[in-house]
């Protein structure tokens, strides 16, 4: 199983500036062996789609002439040769894709979805909450009606944020918006949708605390979690801060790249779940050890899954074989057609959960014919007055 070649793809929906908005790009690998097998990965686009493409090109150099069964020592001289890797998401990703396509190609070796070669079925099928629901909403009103028909359709979790244009601080007026949407929501879908409040990880640890005060202060919100509620670069001390003040659950890990941070949080207990992303944790291999530490201190997985496809079906063959499952972010019925597409529409949610595919690798087929139509090229969309993190239509103001 020797990587003889790959291709990169820039995929998404043109856009008038010649790029793809976040929301629809992505960056697919084809991996292809002496043999004429091919093993698909999945690298992490947001503003920096030309450095992780370029990223990927040098992975490349390293992995063409090896065993692509060999994913530990292939993570092994990648890191050798990258001086920068654990503190560069560029390199990170791009070698997370390498990862990502040896399982599949693995998995087609012993005819075997990847799930069935990491330890077994714990469950068959993945209990998903939705993300990407909410574009466009901004009254509380809004944010009820919208989620009260995807409650309608089965899920059973629902993640938002509420925070509007607020960055680093918030004031008391812009709490009391946030309060308003999340309890017109918990109001709306009742008491046994589990609700997530995603932070995008903007606050400065006071303005964090008031939130989370003010959340505390209505039992009925009881949210699951709420996610990355301080500044990335705050994760450690401003998390003792937060956690000294706030009793609720905190997910955190999308922007983790190394098992030592994951080590330390949990040994620190900083946070309750850890959304571990393999697109940019070194694929499958990484997020398993991020699993096993994370079990160790008990601590559950909710792996982050905001990009493409094909992230989402390698997520959900780890999901059906780890034991600290907790629950799975899916932007599935949120991604333009083309995305669905791609995978056949092979990983649908139905009533609220997605059956775990069953063939070999990824479990998924790819359809190439979708990535010739949907090439595109150049820096992503950029939108000055709109972060690209955020759901679209929702970084306003309410006055």
């Amino acid at each position: 199983m020797k990587i003889s070649s790959f291709e990169v793809y820039e995929v998404g929906e043109k856009t008038e500036g010649g790029g793809a908005t976040w929301a629809s790009t992505g960056i697919i690998l084809k991996v292809m062996t002496s043999s004429g097998e091919v093993g698909w990965g999945e690298a992490v686009p947001t503003l920096r789609v030309l450095p992780v493409i370029e990223s990927i090109k040098e992975v490349g150099r390293v992995y063409v002439g090896r065993d692509s069964i060999n994913t530990e020592s292939n993570l092994r001289e990648w890191r050798k040769n990258d001086f920068y890797l654990p503190v560069s998401f560029e390199s990170t990703s791009a070698v997370s894709a390498f990862d990502i396509a040896c399982w599949d190609l693995i998995g087609k070796e012993f005819g075997a979805p990847i799930y069935k070669l990491i330890g077994g079925e714990t469950r068959s099928k993945i209990r998903m909450y939705a993300n990407g629901w909410y574009d466009n909403c901004i009254t509380p009103e809004d944010f009820a009606g919208r989620a009260k028909r995807y409650v309608s359709e089965g899920y059973t979790g629902l993640k938002f944020d509420v925070f509007g244009a607020y960055y680093d601080y918030i004031d008391e007026a812009g709490i009391k918006v946030a309060k308003d949407r999340i309890e017109a929501v918990r109001d709306a879908c009742g008491e046994r949708v589990d609700l997530m409040i995603e932070h995008h990880g903007r606050f400065n640890p006071n303005s964090a605390i008031m939130i989370g005060r003010a959340i505390e202060g209505n039992a009925r919100l009881n949210p699951l979690f709420v996610e990355e509620p301080v500044h990335p670069e705050h994760d450690y001390d401003g998390l003792k801060k937060y956690r000294n003040c706030v009793g609720l659950k905190v997910a955190l890990g999308e922007r983790l790249l190394t098992t030592s941070e994951v080590a330390f949080l949990a040994q620190n207990h900083l946070t309750d779940f850890f959304q571990i992303d393999l697109t940019n944790f070194q694929g499958v291999t990484g997020a398993l050890k991020a699993a096993a530490i994370a079990e160790a201190y008990g601590c559950e997985m909710a792996f982050h899954n905001a990009f493409g496809p094909i992230q989402n079906a390698v997520t959900i063959q780890v999901d059906a074989s780890i034991q600290n499952f907790l629950i799975q972010e899916s932007f599935y019925d949120f991604f333009p057609q083309w995305k669905r597409d791609l995978i056949c529409d092979e990983t649908r949610v139905e009533r609220g959960y997605t059956e775990v595919p069953q063939r070999p690798g990824i479990g998924v087929r790819v359809n190439e014919k979708v990535l010739e139509e949907h090439k595109a090229e150049g820096q992503g969309y950029f939108n000055p007055d709109e972060p690209v993190w955020v759901v679209k239509g929702t970084w306003k103001s309410v006055s």
